[in-house]
């Protein structure tokens, strides 16, 4: 199945727009991608806060096991950034974990869960992006420690960890549910911070949403599954509240990762958008 959504992914991608073309020209793709933008965290990782960097040029310290990667410039800048991106570069980094020189990317960028992300989405975000101000600052060199430094083993990682593709609604389901699931493992990636990951990185599939006891910066990220040790005794307004204002039932305000996915993402969704990420997350089979 892995390899007949590479072939499905290759032959879609040369239809594409190149840079600049009809779905990049629509007066409101802008204004699509700002909320896509939001809704992918984009901010948060691209832009060096603490340091003072300018916005989306990237440069900000993400600690892992594996070592630590410096997030990239994606201003339209032309020669540290993406602003030589065409439309199908852009997509296919997304989809496939492909820079446009065709080298993989590492998978700190969590392009496992965005390639669930629709062609539409994903250049409504490229045309935002390409509408922000370029910044001439230069990208960081990852600090690595072999083998997870060798990028001609990520291939490997992407054959047992990706696969391509968008994410097909399930018609079984509400309309709501389906936009839940959408928001949470597509252009949310909650998994990618909330589920445990195996030795090699690759996210336990089985124990999805169940918490993770080494998240970003080694700090623990909890059970967000149905689970009483989960959110399984907050009811629906006290989730919509944490993903509005970041308070907890308990009168708790989160912190840290969580802190910042609320004011970076979940805060800046409608109100609608909250209420389909909460009834998503009631239906997750709950885990201890």
């Amino acid at each position: 199945m892995r390899r007949l959504a590479r072939i499905a992914a290759a032959l879609a991608l040369p239809l594409l727009p190149a840079a600049g073309g009809a779905w990049a020209a629509e007066p409101d793709s802008v204004a699509r991608g700002a909320y896509v933008f939001q809704a992918a965290g984009c901010l948060g990782c691209h832009t060096d806060e603490k340091a003072g960097g300018l916005p989306l040029a990237g440069g900000r310290a993400l600690k892992t096991p594996f070592g630590t990667f410096f997030t990239p410039n994606i201003t339209p800048d032309p020669d540290n950034g993406i602003g030589r991106w065409s439309d199908a570069d852009f997509v296919r980094a997304f989809r496939e974990g492909k820079r446009p020189d065709g080298a993989a990317l590492f998978p700190a960028f969590p392009y496992a869960s965005y390639t669930r992300m629709t062609d539409r989405d994903l250049l409504d975000l490229k045309a935002y992006l390409f509408a922000q101000p370029a910044a001439p600052v230069a990208n960081k060199p990852h600090d690595l420690t072999p083998p997870f430094s060798w990028r001609f083993l990520v291939p490997a990682w992407q054959w047992m960890y990706l696969t391509p593709g968008p994410m097909p609604d399930d018609p079984a389901k509400p309309a709501a549910w389906n936009r839940g699931r959408y928001l949470v493992d597509a252009q949310g990636h909650c998994g990618e911070c909330h589920t445990p990951r195996s030795l090699l990185g690759g996210l336990d599939g089985d124990r999805y949403l169940g918490g993770n006891p080494d998240g970003p910066d080694g700090d623990k990220v909890p059970n967000i599954t149905a689970h009483p040790k989960g959110d399984g005794g907050w009811s629906d307004g006290d989730l919509a509240l944490l993903l509005e204002t970041g308070l907890t039932p308990e009168g708790d305000v989160v912190g840290g990762a969580m802190g910042e996915v609320v004011r970076n993402t979940t805060s800046k969704l409608t109100a609608e958008d909250r209420a389909a990420i909460v009834a998503y997350l009631k239906t997750v089979p709950p885990l201890e």
